[in-house]
């Protein structure tokens, strides 16, 4: 595997600072500092703080999104699609854990920041994906007629929610533990009759 990129170690640095300091009190300098980037390598890839923030949370994302395109590849059932969306949130989640915390708490600030756009865009490309490979399962009638935007909510709600509080550390049993719970929740909950 090659060396990591200028701009990943920088993200890297980011989400260190932003984990140890949080997100407002993480300033350009410490960011500098901790990557070891000179700062005109950081203002070229960057340009600002905000879009830092912007970048690693569309990396966070896109990274959860990378899952499933390759989980739905292999899955070959309508219910092997729905419990991937969680399994996939789950095992993203639990292999990183800073980066969710920053992804959940930071959507709002991305959303309103200079990526806002980008991050709409993003989201709607993924989410059209998601239908995409439940489409055929949906017109079999293997799927609950729900409204495309609660789908989402009902499927992966349960298992975001729990997920926060175990980010939180408020909850006894480990995420990792609940991860074919959550699923099977989650198909129960959508699959047809």
């Amino acid at each position: 595997m090659g060396r990591p990129s200028r701009k990943h170690e920088i993200l890297q640095a980011a989400l260190a600072c932003f984990t140890e300091h949080g997100v407002d009190a993480t300033t350009i300098e410490m960011i500098r500092d901790r990557s070891g980037a000179s700062i005109g390598s950081l203002y070229h890839h960057f340009g600002n703080k905000e879009r830092i923030i912007g970048a690693l949370y569309l990396a966070g994302v896109g990274e959860y999104a990378g899952m499933l395109d390759e989980g739905f590849r292999t899955a070959d059932s309508a219910e092997a699609c729905v419990k991937l969306l969680v399994t996939s949130y789950i095992d993203w989640v639990a292999a990183n854990p800073d980066w969710a915390r920053f992804v959940l708490h930071s959507r709002g600030r991305v959303e309103a920041g200079e990526l806002g756009d980008q991050l709409r865009e993003a989201n709607r490309l993924h989410y059209g994906r998601i239908l995409q490979a439940l489409a055929g399962y949906r017109e079999q009638g293997l799927l609950r007629p729900l409204p495309e935007d609660c789908f989402a909510s009902i499927v992966i709600g349960p298992s975001q929610d729990f997920a926060r509080n175990w980010l939180a550390g408020r909850t006894q049993s480990d995420l990792r533990e609940c991860r074919e719970l959550f699923a099977q929740v989650a198909w129960e909950s959508v699959r047809a009759g």
